[in-house]
């Protein structure tokens, strides 16, 4: 196998994982660090997550999930050792680049992630599309029906087709004051 080329500077590598075996992956690499005295190479490991508010039913619950599903970030210096290190991890299958060399991420890359990451930013996860028939369950306008126009997934927000004077009017709703019928 091909060694991979001296890094001398500390940069992000993405690690890909068995699906799943993120989280596990992570806890094994620090042990393994540790084990290994590699404090001085490999500095960080990251699994990206952010907060997500899922609203089904009308009802919101919030969880944490994982931005790429299968992969960590991994802070280190790409040294021989740094990276037999990481590469022989149970469930690791390689790192992200070509066949024998790991490519590190951009600064900005990595920033983006990071702050996504830690953000107090929070994504709505609703399960409507446009076209759904809704009921309004809360509000001025509770037990009216209308119909999915829009969704803002970003401010958790769904404007609904509702029929009023004699046409459709578009109303602007929390997710969590509609329900699928």
């Amino acid at each position: 196998m091909a060694k991979q080329t001296h890094g001398t500077e500390r940069q992000w590598y993405a690690v890909h994982t068995y699906s799943g075996y993120e989280d596990a992956v992570a806890r094994n690499l620090k042990q393994r660090v540790e084990s290994f005295g590699m404090s001085g190479l490999i500095f960080n490991v990251v699994v990206p997550t952010e907060k997500k508010i899922k609203i089904k039913n009308g009802r919101k619950t919030e969880a944490k999930e994982k931005i790429f599903p299968g992969y960590l970030l991994v802070d280190m210096i790409a040294t021989d050792e740094a990276w037999s290190v990481v590469r022989n991890t149970p469930q690791v299958t390689g790192f992200v680049g070509t066949a024998n060399q790991a490519v590190p991420l951009s600064v900005e890359e990595v920033d983006k992630i990071l702050r996504r990451s830690t953000g107090e930013q929070v994504r709505h996860a609703i399960d409507l599309a446009p076209g759904d028939a809704v009921s309004i369950i809360d509000g001025p306008f509770k037990d009216l029906e209308g119909k999915v126009g829009e969704i803002d997934e970003e401010r958790g927000k769904v404007k609904v087709l509702v029929p009023m004077f004699g046409r459709e009017t578009p109303v602007e709703l929390e997710a969590d004051q509609v329900q699928r019928l």
